[in-house]
């Protein structure tokens, strides 16, 4: 294939197949598994047809690579980072990402991380990761963080969105995964959007909300 042809194949979008073959592929986590994938497909006359044959190898092969990249950069996880040079790093040099900034005494950074722990693992193209904001003091000034939690949203580089508090998922901390999943997609920083649940009467603890309006402030 020339390299114009492989810049073209670049700008198309995904081959509605490939695509299928993706989202199988994102759940494979064996390199074993992915070959087996691979001889299916090499024996599958639908997805080989006509001239579309190399076409969509071609597309899979790159997309395929994309995907394990993701992988090495803990893609479909919720990690920690402990240096704020690693936050910007990461920030400037992923597509999507999503931040937490928290405070590891702070009882609504812990009902956060429980959410975003969900999202996380089904939002694949998106990286999540999560910083104490005492290990972070320049971003906290930077950023004019004030209350907690406070979590942005990054597409290219740039802020898109910050959530802070509870105040846009209800100001209840009984708020549903589904809640937060749809006010995370409305900034684009991730693609699916569900229809968010009745609201639970209980905290994700387990506990009676009795207190809706527990912030926690950092200065």
């Amino acid at each position: 294939m020339s390299q114009q042809d492989e810049e073209k194949l670049r700008e198309e979008p995904v081959d509605e197949r490939v695509q299928e073959t993706l989202d199988k592929a994102t759940d494979l986590r064996d390199e074993d598994d992915e070959e087996k994938l691979f001889e299916e497909l090499e024996n599958d006359d639908d997805f080989m047809i006509a001239n579309l044959r190399e076409q969509r190898m071609e597309q899979l092969k790159q997309e395929m690579t994309k995907l394990q990249e993701m992988r090495q950069n803990e893609h479909g996880s919720y990690t920690e980072i402990t240096d704020e040079k690693e936050i910007l790093k990461i920030t400037t040099t992923t597509k999507q990402c999503v931040v937490h900034f928290f405070h590891k005494e702070f009882r609504r950074c812990q009902i956060m991380d429980k959410h975003l722990t969900t999202i996380a693992t089904r939002q694949f193209k998106t990286r999540f990761v999560k910083i104490n904001v005492e290990n972070a003091p320049f971003l906290v000034e930077k950023l004019s963080i004030q209350v907690l939690p406070c979590v942005i949203s990054f597409i290219d580089g740039i802020s898109v969105d910050r959530i802070i508090g509870f105040d846009d998922l209800g100001n209840t901390d009984s708020f549903t995964t589904a809640v937060l999943e749809l006010r995370l997609s409305q900034s684009g920083v991730i693609t699916k959007q569900e229809t968010p649940k009745k609201q639970e009467r209980k905290t994700i603890f387990g506990f009676a909300d009795v207190n809706n309006d527990d912030d926690d402030e950092w200065d």
